[in-house]
């Protein structure tokens, strides 16, 4: 068996890759243009879909490496394209027929909808809607009623998770579970994740090095476990200008010490 990458670095994308209103990468290029000379790889892991991340992707130079798609519901695997089925997507939709009325789906909107709601141009939209393993919305009935529904949708065997925008419904992968497949199957020797938000901090548990990354604009990382010794840390920049610090700083000290610097 061959050994597996010297490091293997698992990144959110919006906020942490992308810069939150430009949705730009450029501003990390100098650590990834070292990460593109090593041993080394990038997993993406992001609510995106496929269709959206195969792009982004080739352009940043990582097609040889999965990509971890619609929180965790999926895997688009090296190289490949986005497959056209939509089999779990439809279970998805079929059970929501049987819910409590309330939630509106991606589903349920023309791509002009779900351009307006998230800023994305229209083609971005339309890649943005096609989904494979999870449904996102908005919840437009009463607040009331909210807890109903995801008591429903829970005995459906569906996954409700709430985010500061919009409500996403799957059958229950995360993206924590496949960065634990990911680690499994490449065995890498320094494992690194990095994220804005509070639904990152699991996926920053499971990594050797967990890095928050700034994000002044989004509800706060809260303390994590780890953070006394170093082995979780935070950015003073923000997107991926954090990105490129964070990483950059950590493979200095692998150059130089060959092991991070953890305290305590």
């Amino acid at each position: 068996m061959s050994p597996g990458p010297e490091i293997l670095i698992f990144s959110d994308l919006d906020g942490t890759l992308l810069d939150h209103e430009t949705y730009q990468w450029r501003a990390a290029e100098p650590a990834l243009a070292r990460l593109r000379t090593m041993n080394a790889g990038l997993v993406l892991a992001t609510s995106k879909t496929a269709a959206e991340v195969a792009p982004l992707r080739a352009e940043i130079g990582f097609s040889t490496w999965p990509a971890i798609v619609e929180n965790g519901g999926g895997l688009l695997e090296p190289g490949n394209q986005p497959t056209q089925d939509t089999s779990i997507y439809q279970e998805i939709r079929a059970a929501l027929r049987d819910l409590p009325q309330g939630f509106r789906g991606f589903g349920d909107m023309t791509n002009d909808e779900i351009s307006a709601l998230t800023g994305l141009s229209p083609q971005s939209a339309e890649h943005a809607k096609a989904r494979q393993f999870s449904e996102p919305g908005l919840w437009i009935g009463a607040e009331a009623d909210f807890q109903r529904f995801t008591d429903a949708a829970r005995e459906a065997g569906l996954f409700v998770q709430r985010g500061g925008r919009f409500t996403a419904l799957s059958f229950g992968e995360t993206k924590a579970d496949r960065v634990v497949d990911l680690i499994k199957r490449y065995r890498p020797k320094h494992s690194i994740a990095l994220g804005d938000a509070p639904n990152d901090a699991e996926m920053l548990q499971w990594a050797d090095i967990g890095i928050i990354v700034a994000n002044r604009a989004g509800p706060d990382v809260p303390r994590l476990p780890g953070e006394d010794s170093g082995r979780i840390r935070r950015t003073e920049r923000e997107g991926p200008d954090g990105w490129s610090d964070a990483v950059s700083e950590i493979l200095d000290e692998f150059s130089t010490k060959r092991e991070p610097t953890f305290h305590g």
